[in-house]
């Protein structure tokens, strides 16, 4: 059987910057030729960054994309990589180049964009892939932004013939048993799929079952990295035609992933023009028919995947890491109460940014108590990051003279004074202040609008409350684990939570145990259940009525939110999209 070394490139590409992205996939080049690779694959549009939304029908974008695919093959062949078959995901049309633009039109978006993949070879383009089926749920909304591709592509590489998918094809039927009409030996898939937590491995699952189908190996790259809401967490893999896993990259860190595959000899002939496979024009390109001569392999390397709570920790530290990084921020500011969220987004921010561009701020009231001053002190203390004091009492009396407030509108004045503090010194220092509230709140509206919910960035935006406090104990147990102090203080993770605006306040003063709060939320948000549905579940008849009317009066709040990385399998923005004048309301 004939070797190949393949080579999957897991980068961070930036979307929209297409100068850096094509220096990203130059350097991989270099570094998979310096291992000896002969076929180099990346990411889904790794050259424009993922996703592009509403600029893939923007013709001046399209014709930077479209330049930077037709300059990379000579640039390559000129660097000395000209033998390396390289695989790059690109944004490109299906429309003729000689038209200068393209109205939209029903069924095809403007200026006809494409998903594509392009090989290059010999310092030319030598075949070019556009995805076929275009993902319209969840998070997805490609049908609004590509038009579909027709062609199966077969590129035959020292012997191999190699087919390619992009991302959602192999999740529809027709890719792996087009490659195996087609005879391949390799299936490669370029993707840009967002992480999701307790999917457990449906990725694995999914590629052997396609590879089995397929009767070839398969090969998964994907994106690393953060963008706005989406969290891109690597995870690429190979497997091979029995469905068995052969190598694994490592999950949210740029990787290349090396390893060297036994595969089947191309054995099929060039097909007549109008071949179709499953309804599907056939195209293959012959880059290279002679196997290799016979090498020494590689040891294939499967990295340690993290646990459940690992895996969204490190989601939400590398979603705030490259939201700062990627637009240009030097630092971050948030409000330290010593609550368990601001306590666990401000341990989240030390670890993606460092302890010294973080800055928390205490605003003590009349009404805070001593263990919420020393629990962000010790916090402090405990990460490095700089700790200032300003305490709102005389500002609170300030405004109480001028406007003499009571009951609720008297406890959200304190939030909103202390917003102002934070946006001031942002304003001030360049600091990017983070919205510290967590998804059980945002879910009930339980965080006060131009106070609290303030903010540029939202790190625990898609996490329960339930789920906060374990990956306080997560964090605080892996540092043991490293021999390190851990950074929360265990006061901080079991004290009951509180908003701390009047005396002896407790957020069971306005919501259920969070326990029962996050099963019910789960029901109705995440599983969308009518309320009927929640309580046939177990749940007590009248405290679903309290949590739905909450939710439901709460969309205008959480429209104003800041964006924040998505972790679950709905989160609010991208996957969940309801009116926020709506008069729809659930029967018991």
């Amino acid at each position: 059987m004939p070797q190949l070394r393949l080579a999957l490139a897991q980068v961070n590409a930036v979307v929209g910057d297409i100068d850096h992205n094509v220096e990203l996939v130059v350097s991989a080049c270099h570094d998979a030729a310096r291992a000896g690779a002969h076929l180099v694959v990346f990411p889904e549009m790794v050259l424009t960054g993922y996703p592009v939304e509403d600029l893939a029908g923007r013709l001046t974008f399209i014709r930077r994309s479209q330049e930077a695919i037709a300059a990379l093959p000579e640039r390559l062949a000129d660097e000395g990589l000209g033998d390396l078959v390289a695989v790059v995901g690109h944004l490109d049309s299906a429309k003729p180049r000689e038209v200068e633009a393209m109205p939209e039109r029903l069924g095809v978006p403007k200026n006809a964009p494409t998903n594509s993949a392009s090989v290059i070879s010999g310092g030319r383009v030598v075949a070019r892939y556009d995805k076929h089926h275009l993902p319209n749920y969840g998070v997805f909304d490609e049908f609004r932004n590509f038009v579909p591709g027709e062609e199966v592509q077969i590129v035959q590489v020292h012997g191999v013939d190699v087919a390619i998918a992009i991302c959602e094809d192999i999740w529809q039927d027709g890719p792996s048993a087009a490659a195996k009409a087609a005879e391949a030996g390799l299936l490669l898939v370029l993707n840009g799929s967002p992480y999701e937590a307790a999917k457990d491995d449906a990725r694995l699952e999914l590629c052997a079952r396609r590879a089995r189908e397929g009767a070839c190996a398969l090969a998964y790259v994907n994106l690393v990295g953060g963008q706005d809401e989406l969290v891109f967490d690597g995870d690429s893999l190979v497997v091979d035609a029995d469905g068995e896993l052969v190598a694994r990259a490592a999950q949210f860190v740029p990787e290349l992933l090396v390893t060297d595959l036994d595969l089947a000899a191309a054995t099929a002939p060039m097909p007549d023009p109008d071949t179709r496979v499953h309804g599907l024009l056939v195209d293959r390109v012959v880059v290279s028919s002679d196997p290799l001569p016979s090498y020494e392999p590689l040891t294939p390397t499967v990295a340690e995947r993290w646990d459940d709570l690992g895996e969204r920790y490190q989601a939400i530290v590398l979603g705030l890491r490259d939201y700062v990084e990627k637009n240009g921020f030097r630092s971050v500011l948030l409000g330290l109460s010593g609550g368990i969220d601001s306590t666990l987004a401000a341990a989240v921010a030390v670890d993606a940014l460092g302890a010294d561009r973080v800055f928390g701020v205490s605003n003590p009231s009349e009404w805070s108590t001593e263990h919420s001053r020393s629990d962000a002190a010790e916090l402090a203390r405990r990460t490095g990051l700089h700790l200032d004091t300003v305490p709102i009492a005389p500002i609170f009396d300030a405004y109480q003279d001028a406007l003499q407030l009571e009951g609720l509108a008297e406890e959200n004045l304190q939030a909103r004074i202390r917003a102002v503090i934070w946006m001031g010194l942002s304003n001030q220092h360049g600091h990017l202040v983070l919205a510290c509230g967590n998804k059980s709140e945002l879910a009930t509206g339980y965080s006060t609008i131009y106070g609290d919910a303030v903010g540029g960035y939202a790190p625990l935006k898609d996490v329960p409350k339930t789920i906060v406090w374990e990956l306080a104990r997560w964090r605080n147990a892996w540092a043991e684990s490293r021999g390190e102090q851990p950074p929360i203080p265990e006061n901080t993770i079991s004290k009951p939570p509180s908003a701390e605006l009047r005396p002896g306040q407790l957020d069971t003063d306005s919501l259920p145990p969070y326990d029962v709060l996050d099963g019910i939320l789960d029901a109705y948000v995440e599983r969308d259940l009518g309320a009927k549905a929640v309580i046939e579940e177990g749940f007590d008849p009248a405290i679903v009525q309290q949590v739905v009317t909450l939710v439901d009066r709460a969309e205008y709040k959480r429209r104003q939110y800041p964006p924040g990385p998505k972790i679950s399998a709905r989160n609010f923005g991208r996957d969940r999209r309801v009116p926020i004048t709506n008069r729809w309301r659930e029967e018991l």
